[in-house]
Parts: structure tokens; sequence; C-alpha cells
């Protein structure tokens, strides 16, 4: 039976976001209890804090593909940015590059916004810049000149007016509005000219009433001699691919064949990415794992030729990037990788594919075949539709006997992926959970990334749908699994996975012996009411708006069916959360009680929609493991 405490597995510290500087390492750590800032030599040294402790960097996967910091050599100063608290007010401050205390760039120009750089290029000290107002629905973006601190508008709108891509001195830039996940339409702002222009896809005021407009996928775009745009897209591929298009041509779309690749399996491609010159990076999710290639655009014959592996083989595989980076002086890269296993590791990839690991970030007083790698268990749904999952089980080693309880962990989004991945939240968890003997299910079920677009639409307007019932399915067939006790049996997510953590509690009460939610919303239509109002219009369009929709919505919504709650509940909240406020679970908790329900609730007044400071990570998964072995019994 395993005595292992949890601070053995918390003990792995993250080194998230590196960045190549010279001979200087730049990344981010929480080796001080919280995410903060620190350098070293390349090859090692004692890492340097370029911060003060007291400040907390936000989590670099609430960014998504945002800047999280850059260093700027020719101003001896680093681009943070910083929020309070997990309140994801993002706001750009400098730091000295010697380390120092961050002052704003802006003043309080931004002040109570959500800021988000799109792109930053330390040669010119030049950046892009969105913002969310918060209390308006319109975003606005901004080219700023880092050393002059001139702000240029490029236009506002209500879907996003995000930058894409830019060219080599920021006069031609590429803007997104997405409607949904997956249908883009993109705009392109020129220097000189008062009003961005349509480049390519149908605008909504453009589209008839009931029009079906096929999702394009647009994504990751690189502008070729300002003459082009290489892009992903679903265009050619339900899995993404490459295509391009002249910007004097956006009508004339043409699939650009990709040569090279190793990989196998299913899966997507994710990213592209420029490297240096005409060089440029391919990664993608094939069965939740990534790989990622070097090569060049052949333009003329419409070809993308690998011819680097940098991640999916040796030591760097069976893993998930966290972030990669080019240093275009030594022609190197840094890179973050982990496994459902190993903690994040930096490593550094030299032009002659030498791979020079930088960190030797361990799980402490732990064996490593006591971690659980998880087994695939994809299953076939209600519908016919093919459904990916793990199963992580206790390693035979820890000495339990017999079938083992379970508890189905369901992530959020609904627009994400469950991946072996030690940097998220979720897994260290995962492997709490298998050391003191339940059996984790990991779902991906349909809506998720990873498996191709159609897939991940299919839960657009059907939030408690057909996604529901993919979790109903999984249950019936893991009864059949004779290493499973479905007597003794749990659920728990976080954010949609909340959600859908109160919908399957209410709506199928007699299923769960146990349940946790992690600020998932209650009732779709106080959720709604209290996101920024910059996120209405997306909602409105993907869930359901509050007024055509409200009976639906009112259907779909835990709130309708948890009076039916048949087994004790956890939740847990961040108090500075603003995607779901700390009202919406306080509305949850206190209708529950009034009713006599068995309800247990932990605020944490230092956090948002996450819990990441080592104090609240301590505390908050032994609550919830402790929660589970007192009703489960493993």
């Amino acid at each position: 039976m395993s005595s292992y405490p949890l601070q053995s597995l918390l003990a792995a510290r993250q080194f998230v976001s590196p960045q190549r500087v010279g001979d200087r390492l730049y990344f981010i750590s929480d080796m001080s209890g919280r995410l903060s800032l620190y350098s070293m030599r390349v090859g090692g040294s004692v890492p340097e804090p370029l911060i003060p402790p007291d400040i907390a960097l936000p989590n670099p996967h609430h960014l998504g593909d945002a800047v999280a910091y850059r260093v700027l050599p020719s101003l001896g100063k680093i681009l943070l940015m910083l929020d309070r608290d997990g309140d994801e007010n993002y706001q750009p401050v400098f730091a000295p590059i010697e380390g120092g205390l961050p002052t704003p760039v802006f003043g309080d120009r931004f002040a109570g916004q959500q800021v988000f750089c799109a792109a930053c290029d330390p040669e010119r000290n030049l950046a892009l810049f969105s913002v969310d107002p918060r209390t308006s629905p319109y975003y606005e973006s901004f080219l700023a000149d880092l050393n002059s601190l001139e702000l240029t508008s490029l236009g506002v709108s209500l879907y996003g007016n995000h930058p894409v891509a830019h060219n080599d001195d920021f006069s031609v830039i590429l803007l997104a509005d997405q409607y949904t996940f997956g249908d883009v339409v993109w705009w392109l702002w020129r220097q000189g000219e008062t009003e961005r222009t349509l480049l390519f896809g149908l605008p909504l005021e453009q589209r008839l009433e009931g029009q079906a407009v096929a999702p394009n996928g647009l994504g990751d775009a690189i502008l070729i001699e300002d003459e082009g745009v290489l892009f992903v897209s679903a265009l050619f591929s339900d899995h993404y691919g490459l295509a391009y298009f002249r910007l004097d041509a956006p009508d004339q779309v043409q699939q650009v064949e990709v040569q090279g690749t190793v990989h196998r399996g299913q899966g997507e491609m994710t990213s592209l990415k420029r490297s240096f010159g005409d060089r440029h990076r391919l990664t993608y999710n094939i069965d939740g794992v990534s790989w990622c290639y070097a090569g060049v655009f052949d333009r003329a014959n419409l070809l993308f030729r690998v011819d680097r592996v940098l991640v999916g083989e040796g030591e760097l595989s069976n893993g998930v990037i966290e972030s990669i980076s080019a240093d275009p002086v030594s022609k190197s890269m840094a890179l973050s990788f982990s496994t459902a296993t190993s903690p994040s590791q930096i490593y550094i990839i030299e032009s002659d594919d030498s791979r020079l690991r930088q960190t030797n970030e361990r799980v402490l007083g732990i064996p490593a075949d006591l971690l659980s790698p998880g087994e695939d268990y994809p299953y076939t749904s209600h519908d016919g539709l093919r459904i990916s999952a793990r199963l992580y089980l206790p390693a035979a080693e820890l000495g339990y006997a017999g079938p083992r309880p379970v508890i189905f962990y369901i992530h959020g989004g609904p627009q994400s992926q469950e991946r072996p991945d030690f940097t998220w939240f979720s897994m260290p968890l995962i492997q709490f959970f298998t050391l003191n003997g339940f059996a984790v299910w990991v779902p991906n079920v349909r809506g998720s990334t990873g498996y191709g677009i159609s897939y991940m639409k299919r839960v657009d307007r059907d939030w408690g749908g057909a996604d529901r019932l993919d979790h109903i399915a999984a249950y019936e067939l893991l009864r059949k699994d004779e290493r499973l006790d479905m007597t003794r049996v749990g659920v728990m997510g976080r954010s949609y996975g909340g959600y859908m953590t109160l919908t399957l509690a209410g709506r199928h009460p007699e299923l769960w012996k146990a349940a946790c939610d992690m600020f998932g919303p209650y009732n779709l239509l106080t959720f709604m009411e209290r996101i920024p109002a910059t996120w209405k219009t997306y909602f409105y369009t993907a869930v359901g708006h509050p007024e055509k929709d409200r009976e639906f919505l009112i259907e779909r919504s835990p709130s309708t069916y948890l009076h039916q709650l048949a087994c004790p509940l956890l939740v847990i909240q961040g108090a500075n959360d603003p995607r779901v406020v700390e009202r919406e679970s306080r509305d949850l908790v206190e209708h529950l009680r009034s009713q006599g329900k068995t309800v247990e609730y932990v605020v944490y007044e230092d956090e948002g929609h996450d819990v990441i400071k080592y104090p609240n990570k301590v505390d908050c998964y032994s609550r919830i493991t402790e929660f589970f072995k007192r009703h489960l019994n493993p």
C-alpha cells in the first residue's frame, strides 16, 4: 500500500517557457512556490531570480500562444505579462534585464483590462498587443514601439481582431476574427491605410440568415516575402494541414504537401512557427503526444520539406512540448518537455541536432516504476463515434489487491484535451490518485481538440447533450473491465469539466459515490451574465443565447437537475476567477445546502481559474484525494 506523500510529487518543480539569449537561458519556474522568472548560463549554473519573490507570474497555459515574456537585449529590459493572483487582467510590464522590480510599460493605460502580447520582435523592439477591455464587448489591437512606447491602433472588433502574423517590419499585419472555434475570418492591416481590409473568409454580417458556413480552421500563419501566406487550416483536411495563397489572390488557395514526417497514429497538425531565416517548425499532436519537425517551404512546388525531427523520438518522445523557442544568433532552440511520469525538463537543441538537457528535475523518493504511464483505451460511444481515452491504474508493485475504485477525470474547455503533460494541473493529481489505489479514467469526448475539426465542433450548441452520453457509454463499457470496481465510482472536473461533473451528478445520480467540481458553471444563464463582456458574443453563438435559447439553456444547466444529487460533493473555487466567478459556485453551494445536500466548499483567496501556488496545491490535491478516499474506500 502507498505511503508516499503528496510533497514527493510536488517536489518536481516546473521549468517552462525557456528562451535562449546568447549564453543565457531564461525560463519560468515555481522554485519559490509560485511561478517566477529566472535565468542561468546555458550548460547550467545556479538559477538567478529576476523579479521579487512576492510577485507571481500567470500560468503560461492560460496565455496559450501569447507571449509570457520576451528578453529585449538592446533595451536592457524584459517584457513580462503580469496579472493579480489569477484575475487574468494581464498587464505588460518591464523588468531590468539583470533583474529588478517590474514597472508598467504603458502606465495605467490598460489598467483593469486584459492585454495579450501576440508577438514581440527583440531586434526591432516592436510588439503586437490584443486588448480585452472586460467591460465592453469590443476588442482592440495595437502595434507598439517598445522604445518610444508609441501605440498604433490596428482596429476594433466584436470578434477578436487578434494579430496572427506580420512581415519583417510590421508594416503588414494579418488579423483574425473568430466567431466560434474553427470559424475564422482574416483581415489585413497595412501601414498608412485607415482601416483593415477583408482578406479571407465570409464575415458574419455578410452571411444570409441560416446560411451554413463550413469551419475553415484557420490557425498559425507566416507571411512569405510580403507576397503570400503559408498557413495551417482545415480547408483540405479535417485534421488540418498547410495551405498557401498570394495576398493579391486570396481566393486561389492551394494545398501544400508536407514531405518527410515519420509519425504514425491519429491526431492533427497544431502549429506552424518561424524558426530563423527561411526555416520553420511544424508541430503535430498525435494520440495526445507531441511531434515537432523543422523544414523549409518550397513555394514554387507547394511543398514543405521536413529535414529534421526535433521532438518525437528518443528522449523527447511520448510526451508534450510545453513551449519551444528559437534563438536566431546560435541557430538553436530551447524547449520544455514532459511526460505522464516525468516532470518538465529544459533542453537545448543545437544546430547540429545535439540535444543538451539543462535540468534534471525529478519526483523525489518515488521509484519511477510506481508512477502510471496510462494505457490507451479508445471506445465506441452511443452513436458509433470513436472516443479516445486513457486509463491510469496503480502500479502492481504498490500492492493493491482486487478491482480498483474509479475516478472519472474530465478536462476543461470543452475545446481542450487531456494529455501526458506533467506541467498541467491534472497529471500530478492523477499520479497521486493511482499511488493511493484509484484507477483514473481520462476520456477526451466529442468537443475535445486533437482529433480533427469535425470532432471538436460536435459540442457546439450541445453542451450536456451527446458529450454527456459519451461518458455514460464509457461507464457501461468499464463495467466489463474486471480490474475496476464500478460500484465505487467518483467523478471530477475543472471548468467545463466541472460543468460536466455537475451535469452527470445531477442527471445520473445513481452512478456516483462522490463528485468534485472545480469552478464549473452551475446555471448557464447566470454563468453567461457574469463572464466578461467580450466573451458574451462567443458564448451566445457557441452555447446559446440567454433570450433566444432560454429554455434550452435551462434544460442544459446543472441547476435544473442537482436536486437529484445523491452523493457528497466537493466544490473548489478561486476567489479571483474571471471565467467562472466565485458567486457562481457559491450559488451552487447555498442552493444545495438549503436542500440538505452534503457539500464541502473551499475557496482559495489568491487564485483564479486555476490552483498554481505551492501551498494551495498541497492543500487542494490533499483535500480532493482524502475526499475520494472517504467516499470510495480505495
